[in-house]
């Protein structure tokens, strides 16, 4: 069964080197799965923070799903993601470093329960992402000439 991705961040492979990647749950409320199925989601602009050596993810905007009424939760709400604690010592362990923090890459289903990939990273510079482009541009060129042939 494949993975049904439902948000991803394309911003955060432009802004950050990713040096380790981790598979987290997450813990919603009943309407916010329904929107998540609809893929209502927006992972732009969030980031992950440990708090009493547990895993919290800010910003991440999950629109209010129609039918919940009054009880849909808050879109911007701080949502508790699970992971075993060896693996939160490991990030808390990376997050030590100067200058490295907690980014989620993608929002999933698998087998049915909502899953985020969140990214140990550390922020680009100018002329990284530069660089970046350059390799990226002069490889779609090589393709584009091999294609011709």
């Amino acid at each position: 069964m494949a993975d049904e991705t439902v948000a991803s961040n394309r911003e955060a492979r432009h802004n950050y080197h990713i040096l380790e990647t981790f598979e987290a749950g997450i813990v919603l409320q009943g309407a916010e799965v329904k929107s998540l199925r609809d893929k209502k989601a927006n992972l732009k602009d969030s980031f992950a923070r440990i708090e009493d050596n547990e895993l919290f993810l800010y910003n991440m905007h999950i629109s209010p799903y129609p039918q919940a009424g009054r009880f849909a939760p808050d879109p911007k709400r701080r949502r508790k993601l699970l992971m075993h604690k060896p693996e939160i010592k490991k990030l808390f362990g990376g997050l030590t470093q100067k200058g490295l923090t907690l980014v989620p890459l993608k929002m999933y289903f698998k087998r049915g329960m909502a899953k985020v990939e969140i990214a140990l990273v550390k922020g680009k510079k100018l002329y990284d992402k530069r660089e970046d482009i350059k390799r990226h541009d002069a490889d779609r060129d090589l393709r584009r000439q091999l294609h011709d042939k």
